[in-house]
């Protein structure tokens, strides 16, 4: 196993404002595609582009004597500030949120003739978070069959009252926000103070606080200038890689050891790459070089405002390559010596540094990555370029945060992952931090929003490129692996300052279904006693999951097609849990053939081969969305149990099996 790394929860100033930049950088770059795209139909086609053509440019009239609209100020006005915001909704409050988000933001944009870019960070967001506070307002009190009309009217509804709201009063603020902000920085151009900008962000970048300067204020006004001059300086305050290539320049040539070797990698990485963070533990090895990046970026920018140099549109990543790609047509003598000339002065003034420095920094850079790793929250995606997959662990990245999320994750998201999620559930709660969430989920719906995944072994794989900054943890089976320890001493590590720390631990039976997900579903409706076989007539794997299967078809819930999924699901993945327990289901893509959820269990007292470990209980699972797991957590806590196991043995009647369930549901 990987060494863990805990850092203490952050509550500072700093954290909080880059939690902020974070949010906001998450709204602005799933959209950089988006920005991309306008900008070079900006640079081709307006007035003043490479191609002007007026149709697509949006400038002259058409033969009928109308202006021409365009794709520039359509694309600008509404497709960008509308994606922003249901990104925005969305991490709020998923796709539901995301809908909402985006019908107030129309609010904003129609309420004035700017681009509404701040408008759709505050109403996406917001829209997502409000829609959700009232859906908690009639959660559980909906009756049958009414939830569609419910869910639509209200999202509905109260879209509509936002985007009234953002068109009479949000707009107008927004608007006088903008105005100012662009006043302000019009200030500092015209009286030559915009250089010292980088005094703020270059040490900003280096903390990870850029995003909430760069995505929050910059790329928004930057927008603005964009469309009323053709480019803007804006653009490249942030982006410009010159300061960082120049430090790495300065380690190459007069650095020692660990950091001078990486770092011509680590150039290539940051000039080529756009990935800016490449250079940040070159700068905390010695932190004095900032002095290096702030001159290089005053130069820089310095450089651009004498020679009235600007980009299109965003470059993102920071790449020389998406540099010159927005560079505006009038822009490539101007931008090309921004960077160079950037570059040459952060090289002089880091050079002098290193030179002059008894400590060359050949044996920190392990030591600095890790520092920028605690800074940046989670596992960075460039660290072993810089200290070697060694360092950056073998199955599982250093946490440098509390857990509070941790998910199983199976093919379909069914059967053992919901089962192994129940087992560590009540293992967390017992140990005092029951605030910790633990989910289960199909591979296919992962998201990189986890502290902790935990997979079957033959799993891994697949799910660590979806949650690559989490921690993985690979288990041969999910009803008691070893593995399940491991986490709960790293919850109670990395959590020992929370507040669940000293929150009491619950008893075994009480509360363990209080974080699944389904409600309202009573066992007695997914395991009925017609489901419950004490004698099966199979003797091995394949023929078992035709007889646990039959069960479930015979019960209606399923067709014949989930039941050969339920042998395709087994021969890519193993579902035998442990204690003498198989949960076998269908895949993830064989859900489409469960007509109702359902439960079977067959007994087999003198055990069957299961891929080489004995199974006597073979559990047959279908379920449609989260109903079937209020009798696999009952399920998970008997097996779990070995007197509770015991009795499932000696039972006589499928009354006893009914009756043990009913116990530990009660």
């Amino acid at each position: 196993m990987a060494t863990e790394t805990v850092a203490k929860p952050r509550t500072s100033v700093r954290v909080g404002v880059q939690k902020f930049g974070t949010f906001l950088s998450g709204m602005i770059m799933p959209n950089i595609g988006a920005f991309i795209a306008w900008g070079l139909i900006t640079a081709l086609f307006i007035e003043k582009g490479w191609i002007p053509v007026a149709a697509l440019g949006g400038f002259g009239t058409n033969a009928d004597g109308a202006p021409n609209v365009g794709l520039v100020g359509p694309m600008v006005t509404y497709l960008l500030p509308l994606l922003i915001a249901y990104t925005g909704g969305r991490m709020v409050y998923d796709v539901r949120g995301g809908v909402v988000g985006a019908i107030a933001t129309m609010g904003v944009i129609a309420g004035t003739s700017s681009p509404m870019f701040i408008g759709a960070m505050i109403m996406g967001p917001l829209g997502g978070w409000t829609i959700k506070q009232l859906d908690r307002l009639w959660d559980g009190k909906i009756r049958p069959g009414f939830e569609m009309l419910v869910n639509n009217f209200s999202a509905g509804i109260w879209g509509a009252a936002l985007a009234l709201g953002g068109f009479y009063g949000l707009s107008a603020v927004v608007k006088l926000f903008t105005t100012v902000a662009g006043n302000v920085v019009q200030f500092l151009v015209d009286n030559g103070l915009l250089p010292l900008t980088s005094i703020f962000i270059e040490p900003a970048k280096v903390l990870f606080l850029n995003n909430a300067i760069n995505h929050g204020v910059l790329t928004p006004l930057g927008i603005q200038q964009s469309l009323d001059h053709g480019k803007s300086i804006l653009f490249l305050l942030e982006a410009n890689p010159g300061p960082g290539l120049g430090i790495l320049l300065a380690y190459m040539f007069f650095g020692r050891g660990a950091a001078k070797a990486s770092a011509p990698g680590a150039a290539i990485i940051h000039f080529l790459g756009g990935i800016h963070e490449i250079y940040f533990p070159y700068v905390l090895m010695k932190p004095i070089l900032i002095l290096a990046a702030i001159g290089g970026g005053m130069t820089g920018i310095a450089t651009l405002a004498i020679t009235n140099s600007g980009l299109v549109a965003p470059a993102a990543p920071g790449s020389i390559i998406a540099v010159l790609a927005q560079t505006s047509r009038d822009s490539y003598v101007g931008v090309i010596l921004a960077v160079i000339l950037a570059a040459t002065v952060s090289f002089l003034i880091a050079s002098v540094i290193l030179r002059t420095s008894k400590d060359k920094g050949d044996d920190d850079l392990t030591a600095a990555t890790s520092r920028m790793e605690a800074m940046k929250g989670k596992k960075s995606s460039v660290s072993s370029a810089l200290v070697g997959e060694r360092a950056a662990g073998r199955d599982g990245n250093v946490l440098t945060r509390p857990v509070q999320n941790i998910v199983f994750a199976c093919d379909a998201g069914m059967g053992s992952s919901a089962m192994g999620a129940s087992v560590l559930r009540n293992k967390i709660k017992a140990a005092g931090f029951p605030e910790v969430k633990v989910t289960n989920s199909a591979i296919a719906n992962l998201s990189d929003t986890y502290d902790v995944v935990v997979t079957h072994q033959d799993l891994t794989e697949r799910a660590q490129p979806r949650t690559s900054s989490a921690m993985h943890f690979s288990v041969d089976n999910f009803m008691n692996s070893p593995r399940y320890d491991e986490i709960v001493d790293l919850v109670r590590t990395s959590n020992s300052e929370d507040a669940g720390a000293t929150a009491p631990a619950e008893p075994a039976n009480q509360g363990a279904h209080a974080a699944e997900p389904a409600t309202g579903v009573e066992g007695k409706d997914i395991l009925l006693r017609d489901s419950v076989v004490l004698l099966g007539s199979a003797r091995d794997r394949d023929a078992a999951i035709d007889e646990v299967g039959q069960l479930l078809l015979d019960r209606g819930a399923v067709d014949m097609s989930y039941v050969h999924a339920m042998h395709e699901r087994e021969e890519s993945v193993s579902t035998y849990m442990g204690s003498f327990l198989a949960i076998p289901h269908g895949t993830n893509d064989a859900k489409e053939h469960i007509k109702h959820s359902a439960v079977s269990i067959i007994r087999y007292p003198e055990g069957i081969d299961w891929g080489g470990k004995q199974v006597k209980f073979v559990v047959g699972v279908a379920g449609i969305n989260n109903e079937h797991l209020h009798i696999l957590s009952s399920i998970a806590k008997i097996f779990t149990n070995k007197a509770q196991v015991a009795q499932l043995e000696e039972a006589t009647t499928v009354d006893e099996v009914l009756e043990l369930f009913g116990k530990v549901n009660a």
